[in-house]
């Protein structure tokens, strides 16, 4: 018989563009009755521009990321606590730090980084944290795929330097267990089998730091 819950309180799941984290986040909460946070990214009247000038709008895009993301945390995990309710996330705060990182020139990023130090520090980490890695070329067909207009000249050169943010950042982080899946081309959303051997992986307990799986879809050819 599968389990009715999670066996984690607060869940955070992360991965670079494209790569199903916001899928993910929905199918687990739709299925555990979980309060869920998703990231409002369409609101950010600056991320259209930035695609297209990234140094003019890499400030205020980050900017806007920065206070909208605290203001839905800040509410939600409020609320999480008061009610003890499991939650998932589609992202995790220090995205935001790892993004502006990438984005901002040197100046910007030391100004950014002590806005976010004390905005973040009134948060909880969430009690796991998983990171959907797929590879590069993945990435570009999914966001391909999904149609966005605004995401459709992101970069090779770009996704990989996000990504080196995420694992740089993993090296450092020994609070938290981190569960980073490589998904390959697996389709979760569509294939039943590879949805319940993620659901298998995440009612694992894990201890703190990092843990690499590599996930091998049920329709891989042999």
């Amino acid at each position: 018989m599968k389990s009715t819950r999670l066996p984690y309180e607060f869940i955070a799941i992360e991965g670079n563009i494209g790569a199903g984290k916001t899928t993910l986040s929905r199918m687990l909460s739709e299925q555990f009755d979980t309060r869920l946070i998703l990231e409002q990214f369409t609101d950010n009247p600056f991320l259209p521009f930035f695609y297209e000038h990234q140094e003019r709008y890499a400030f205020p895009v980050e900017l806007f990321f920065m206070t909208e993301r605290h203001k839905q945390l800040q509410e939600d995990l409020s609320q999480a606590s008061l009610f003890q309710q499991t939650l998932i996330a589609d992202y995790f705060f220090i995205k935001t730090l790892l993004f502006a990182r990438n984005n901002l020139n040197q100046e910007e990023y030391r100004l950014f980084q002590r806005l976010f130090h004390i905005l973040n520090a009134s948060f909880r980490k969430p009690d796991l944290l998983v990171y959907l890695h797929r590879s590069v070329d993945i990435l570009l067909d999914n966001i391909k795929s999904r149609g966005r207009s605004f995401e459709q000249d992101i970069s090779p050169e770009y996704l990989l330097q996000l990504q080196n943010m995420y694992f740089d950042y993993f090296k450092m982080e020994t609070d938290i267990p981190i569960l980073i899946i490589n998904l390959e081309d697996s389709n979760f959303q569509d294939n039943s089998d590879d949805y319940n051997r993620l659901l298998e992986l995440l009612s694992r307990p894990y201890s703190k730091g990092t843990h690499h799986i590599q996930f091998r879809s049920e329709n891989a050819a042999l």
